[in-house]
């Protein structure tokens, strides 16, 4: 019997055996990845409208930074006031379901599925039934995983919030990172003129993923252009907002998404100024919010299955090391998406 066949043995009705272990990476107290350890933790027990899954890859978001040290304070609510509420990372995932609530009739054990969840980094995870789909077999666990909470904030930020339409010059600032990969795929797939903005390292990869033009901003100042932009997606926001400004169209659209770098009352300035200073301009500045939904979960992975979106894996790390990589995203600089390896 394979290992997720013993896991839906095992888990059969709520039960659990004595073999069913759920190792995963936790944490009691707010701090950096030092807090992180990798212990057995109970196996969660899914609400009616939950479905329990044995992991395979995990996903990790910038989100799970801001959880992990409970900064900044806004964060509080959702991850837990005084200490981590449940104190596992992973906001993205890949796995088998090995348990159904009473009130999914969706799935069943056996069923293969991606989406999102609260706490990924460990051997099973529970999520809303609402927020997983089932996984296509033409793409990978790693692919399945990648293209969860990045790729519907790239989705919903063109799709939806800026309505991109073929021929707008678009400016993606952060191109080469977990939400700016699918951003500059996506954005030449509804055919926009696409600008990328990036590293030097980073260049031939931006370049791939379909960008008519890249700038490495360690030779070149975007903000210095005399190009105007009909949309601009910021998703590292470490420029002044009137800089981002000066590039961007009289009436076009600046989508401020980013936790940025700042912390206390300069994060709540950074946070609430384009939202402040919209109705006074011509130029519409935008926040959004990305939320997980089934239907379209399910059209990035046929957009995956159909090539027109490729999940740019950066690294991959396995279990033991999510606090490694929580550090090199922390570091401002990953490319593409961080997974973490479960399974193995």
């Amino acid at each position: 019997m394979g290992m997720d066949a013993q896991a839906t043995a095992s888990l059969t009705n709520g039960q659990t055996s004595p073999t069913a272990v759920n190792l995963a990476i936790w944490q009691a107290r707010y701090g950096g990845p030092e807090t992180l350890t990798l212990q057995q933790r109970p196996i969660p027990q899914p609400n009616a409208d939950e479905v329990l899954v044995r992991v395979h890859t995990a996903s990790l978001e910038v989100a799970d930074c801001f959880m992990m040290q409970g900064a900044p304070i806004l964060v509080r609510p959702a991850s837990g006031i005084w200490k981590p509420a449940l104190g596992i990372p992973g906001m993205g995932l890949s796995g088998t379901v090995v348990q159904a609530g009473a009130a999914v009739s969706r799935f069943r054990p056996g069923d293969e599925v991606f989406g999102c969840c609260v706490g990924a980094c460990a051997t099973y995870a529970k999520a809303s039934h609402h927020h997983l789909v089932p996984k296509p077999r033409a793409i990978t666990w790693q692919q399945a995983a990648a293209s969860t909470g990045s790729a519907l904030a790239a989705l919903h930020a063109l799709r939806d919030t800026a309505r991109i339409q073929p021929g707008q010059k678009i400016l993606i600032i952060g191109a080469g990172g977990g939400i700016g990969s699918f951003a500059v795929q996506l954005a030449r797939h509804y055919g926009a003129q696409v600008t990328g903005v990036c590293s030097t390292a980073n260049v031939p990869l931006v370049q791939e993923l379909g960008a008519h033009r890249v700038i490495d901003y360690t030779h070149e100042d975007f903000t210095h252009s005399a190009q105007r932009y009909d949309v601009i997606l910021d998703n590292v926001e470490n420029r002044p907002l009137a800089e981002c400004r000066n590039v961007l169209a009289p009436d076009g659209l600046l989508i401020c998404n980013s936790g940025t770098g700042a912390q206390g009352l300069a994060f709540a300035a950074r946070l609430l100024k384009p939202i402040l200073l919209n109705p006074f301009t011509r130029q519409k500045l935008k926040r959004y919010l990305s939320m997980p939904n089934p239907k379209d979960l399910a059209i990035l992975g046929q957009m995956v299955v159909a090539g027109i979106l490729r999940p740019v894996i950066g690294r991959t790390y396995p279990l033991h090391q999510t606090p490694d990589a929580l550090r090199y995203i922390q570091s401002g600089h990953a490319r593409g998406k961080v997974l973490v390896e479960v399974a193995s």
